[in-house]
């Protein structure tokens, strides 16, 4: 596959990085900063591809443009694409519905990143945002670190400085399935989600500011629930993206601990993935818009083959005071990690 993977976009090389640690073995290309494969064992010790992708890099600038990569430079929705910083109004691309979501219409995903350094189990990646691209002020100067462990975990660690006050939020957007990429829906995975708050939408799947307790209503995923008792609820919450496709607050003692955000179990395999994160929310998709996309292997793609589980800041962040704020100074760095740490049981 790596050969799939060798050319020149935008002028700049493009190439494919295999990690390694435990029982882990990750693949992951500077465009997009995407992860590509993710081969974990199940209870038997058999490995199978965690992760929606395709086999080379022609499909990742035609298709599907979010499988596996670092959103930014602001990840999720920002309602009407409307924010104001410091005083001053700043209107960007609206690219989803009515909003502006992922960084525009050329965010970080479509970016060739550069790299900084590579190892056996590490891989660093450099990318020089400039001031005014896709409507964001400052010039963003972003590292993404990937690092396989011995302890079957993959580490994402974030840092960003910037010249001039900005927004930021980034996250790791890959389509898991426990049971093997293209094997079928993800109804079968019991969802655990660490947090006793959410950020409730309107019908544009935009927040409305509101941080509401889940206790007592289909929101609350703090006990394993199996996705396809939930995902296809007559619940307003679900039925504006088709599903599951929403923010929660992470419960953590202090705002910048890292702390258990979600977990996904399919028991045929006895797979467990369990997220951690330093960042205040995590946003899980199940991947509702997918549909009948050709990817590794020739397997086909369709509806709810997959969920993503984007650690990150709030959507629409910018424009809420009450929520935790996106704003990077010049004099501050952005500094985040996620952490995916992959068992069996």
């Amino acid at each position: 596959m790596q050969e799939n993977f060798n050319k020149i976009v935008d002028g700049k090389q493009v190439n494919l990085f295999v990690l390694k640690g435990g029982h882990l073995e990750v693949a992951i290309t500077n465009y997009g900063a995407k992860i590509v494969t993710l081969l974990a064992p199940d209870k038997k010790g058999v490995k199978a591809d965690m992760v929606l992708g395709f086999d080379n890099l022609d499909d990742y600038l035609t298709k599907e443009p979010f499988f596996g990569a670092v959103c930014g430079r602001f990840a999720n929705r920002i309602k009407k694409g409307h924010f104001v910083l410091d005083g001053k109004t700043y209107d960007l691309v609206i690219n989803n519905g009515a909003n502006h979501l992922h960084g525009g219409v050329k965010g970080f995903n479509d970016m060739v990143w550069e790299v900084e350094s590579v190892s056996d189990n590490k891989l660093v990646l450099y990318y020089f945002s400039k001031d005014g691209e896709e409507g964001y002020p400052g010039n963003l100067k972003t590292t993404v670190t990937y690092f396989v462990t011995e302890d079957n975990e993959l580490e994402v660690h974030y840092q960003a400085i910037t010249d001039r006050a900005t927004i930021v939020n980034f996250c790791q957007h890959s389509f898991f399935n426990l049971k093997g990429a293209g094997n079928g829906t993800i109804h079968d995975h019991y969802l655990t989600v660490n947090a006793d708050f959410c950020t409730p939408l309107d019908e544009t799947q935009a927040p409305i500011g509101e941080v509401r307790a889940v206790d007592g209503t289909l929101m609350d995923f703090r006990q394993p629930v199996l996705v396809a008792d939930r995902v296809d609820a007559d619940y307003d919450q679900f039925t504006f993206g088709r599903g599951i496709d929403n923010n929660w607050v992470v419960k953590k003692p202090q705002s910048h601990d890292m702390a258990l955000a979600a977990s996904l179990y399919e028991p045929v395999s006895g797979r467990l993935l369990e997220v951690f994160t330093t960042q205040p929310g995590i946003q899980v998709y199940s991947g509702n818009w997918i549909g009948n996309e050709v990817g590794k292997e020739g397997k086909i793609y369709d509806v709810r083959y997959a969920i993503c589980l984007e650690a990150q800041g709030f959507p629409c962040s910018p424009n809420y005071p009450q929520f935790p704020t996106p704003v990077l100074r010049p004099d501050e760095t952005y500094n985040e990690t996620c952490i995916y740490k992959f068992s069996t049981k």
